[in-house]
């Protein structure tokens, strides 16, 4: 074998080797801390049958069309929504753009040139024609590069690169689940309202019948004009309430229209009481939460785009070779641009290292690891959020059904309270205001059911929501941009 050939080879198996080293810290997804078990009292039952979350349309448990309809809409025309879908798709192109990078960059300039030399030029032993000269000079060059990847600065960029588009798809599933679970708790607040309206409105009818007794009894002489102002009181106390709950309603309306995408004004949606019960959940195990929440898995995707940056970083230290070659065709005349004669070329690598940087390099390792155990902490900080916000719904839940039980216990003894004082009124052995505090009690409880049905149903919303609406993080395996041979030629 030839020493210039030898030589070749040695360099060649060289730099394969060397291009296998990737330098930076291998990832590891951080730790965090994770307690074994919920904390939750009676009547909670770990083993007890409880519904699934669906995967992707978690709405469905509360088997309300309505709200099916609405989540379906939000999901296809909210503009939250639409903006994380473009940032997805533009985590995709730069994922492509730094794929790229591991395929040879070719390229032309083509060019076409009339020029005249001065007669008065320098003397030149390459020019024996003494006075002016007129030539032509047609080219037709291309040019390849490639840098080898000699200790991963690329690989860990595709790295990040994937990774950061990994990022954004848990990103746009953790917007989803945040516009359809704020659309459900608006919707079950609305319907709490609607029932607290028609409770005033039945309550309004009411005390109107009973301002017609009362003054019809104090035409007759037997009730007093204490009566009459005791019932007009809570009559109107009672139109004023129901006339700011109808505002509530509207706004609640509105906060619906934006995240359906449509005008607040001419949007509108019917009334109707509040109905049915929470769901039961499975909360499975507080490390289960960990696959469940996208907002953990794209913090945990921040925190491999940060190793991969500190790799990077390291890379700095390091040479860059760069191979290039030149080639094509040039001539006088353009008849000419074919031929074999009028055909250049040149082939050729650098090496480009930085020796002194004023400790640039330095200072950009530390920033790339410092970046990276700030996005640990965030990784944690999520984490011990996520399970707060589980245990906050299922105590809430608990806490909320005993509320409830009990309130129903109360609003059936108002009744009661209000049956007996109106019969002693009308016997003649109490008076008016007895009746009048009776009808306040039972509408206090009353509205105090109505918005203890409303609280479990949005507590319930919330705790899906902790839950992460069933998503699944294995799901992300499947995000990333793959390279093909036939994106060598690929524009």
């Amino acid at each position: 074998m030839k020493r210039s050939s030898l030589f070749l080879v040695s360099g060649i198996s060289t730099v394969l080797c060397v291009a296998g080293c990737t330098v930076g810290p291998k990832y590891q997804r951080a730790s965090a801390p994770a307690a074994a078990h919920w904390d939750v009292a009676e009547p909670w039952r770990e083993s007890a049958p409880k519904d699934a979350l669906g995967k992707g349309e978690w709405w469905t448990v509360f088997h309300d069309d309505e709200l099916n309809a609405f989540e379906h809409e939000a999901l296809q025309s909210n503009q939250t929504i639409k903006i994380s879908v473009a940032r997805l798709e533009q985590a995709r192109a730069l994922a492509a753009i730094q794929i790229s990078t591991q395929f040879p960059q070719l390229g032309t300039t083509p060019t076409a040139e009339r020029q005249r030399l001065s007669g008065n030029r320098p003397p030149n032993s390459n020019f024996t024609v003494v006075g002016p000269i007129s030539q032509n000079s047609y080219t037709l060059p291309f040019t390849v590069s490639y840098e080898v990847d000699l200790f991963g600065r690329r690989r860990r960029s595709i790295e990040a690169a994937e990774a950061s588009y990994q990022a954004n798809a848990a990103d746009l599933e953790n917007v989803r689940l945040l516009i359809t679970s704020e659309l459900a708790g608006d919707y079950f607040s609305l319907r709490q309202l609607d029932t607290q309206i028609t409770l005033l409105s039945r309550t309004v009818d009411a005390l109107t019948k009973g301002l017609d007794l009362v003054n019809s009894r104090y035409h007759g002489g037997v009730a007093s004009g204490l009566d009459v102002a005791q019932e007009e009181t809570l009559l109107y106390t009672t139109r004023t309430q129901l006339t700011l709950l109808n505002q509530q309603r509207k706004q609640f309306e509105d906060a619906i229209a934006v995240l359906l995408g449509k005008s607040a004004p001419d949007y509108h949606v019917g009334p109707r009481d509040l109905a049915g019960e929470p769901p039961a959940l499975n909360a499975g195990l507080p490390s289960d939460l960990l696959e469940r929440r996208p907002d953990i898995a794209e913090a945990e995707r921040q925190m491999a785009i940060a190793n991969a940056q500190i790799g990077i970083a390291k890379a700095a230290y390091y040479p860059a070779l760069n191979l290039f070659g030149t080639g094509g065709w040039q001539a006088a005349d353009v008849a000419k641009l074919a031929n074999v004669q009028s055909t250049f070329w040149a082939i050729g690598a650098n090496v480009a290292e930085s020796i002194f940087t004023g400790g640039a390099r330095r200072a950009q390792v530390h920033f790339a690891q410092a970046n990276y155990d700030a996005t640990v902490a965030n990784y944690r900080g999520t984490v011990l959020e996520a399970f707060r916000e589980v245990q906050d719904g299922l105590t809430g839940l608990v806490v909320l059904d005993q509320a409830f039980q009990s309130q129903q216990q109360a609003v059936d003894a108002s009744r009661r309270n209000l049956d007996i004082a109106t019969s002693r009124y009308k016997g003649g052995l109490v008076s008016y205001l007895d009746v009048v505090t009776a009808q306040q009690t039972l509408l206090t409880n009353e509205q105090e059911l109505a918005v203890l049905q409303g609280q479990k149903l949005v507590t319930s919303v919330l705790l899906v929501k902790a839950l992460g609406g069933g998503w699944d993080a294995s799901s992300l395996a499947a995000i990333r941009v793959k390279a093909h041979p036939k994106d060598i030629i690929a524009p």
